[in-house]
């Protein structure tokens, strides 16, 4: 498994910034480790698949998980507010780091991301895809 560690600043796109990490590193498929810092503004969808909320206030991230690749990313994330509430959903562009976020990715050796359309969800959703090493021959 390897390992990336990097930093976002001020301004950046929290999704955006991570999809596009994974492209410039061509990451296949990864996990998100960690993630902790602040933003300014939040985007988040809901469980329904539908309903987006978006937030302007600075909020601390206390989790980010889910499934990075080139291909894909889908994360949930988890923000406190100035009065410590917690909210959460599925982490949409427009996610706008205030200060910083320290990132840690995690590769995963053997398998690659994608997504595909799965139609008892409606939506597209991960395909796992074992990679032949040359152990396999």
């Amino acid at each position: 498994m390897k390992q990336y560690v990097f930093r976002l600043q001020r301004g950046d796109d929290l999704y955006e910034s991570l999809h596009a990490y994974c492209k410039q590193q061509h990451i296949q498929a990864g996990y998100a480790a960690a993630c902790v810092g602040c933003l300014l503004k939040a985007s988040l969808r809901s469980a329904d698949g539908a309903t987006v909320c978006n937030l302007e206030e600075r909020m601390e991230i206390v989790s980010l998980t889910g499934t990075v690749s080139e291909n894909r990313c889908h994360l949930h994330i988890s923000l406190s507010r100035e009065d410590l509430s917690v909210i959460g959903g599925h982490l949409m562009p427009g996610c706008i780091v205030n200060t910083t976020a320290e990132v840690v990715l995690c590769e995963l050796a053997g398998l690659s991301f994608a997504k595909e359309f799965d139609p008892d969800t409606g939506y597209n959703e991960l395909k796992i895809i074992p990679l032949l090493s040359e152990e396999s021959f």
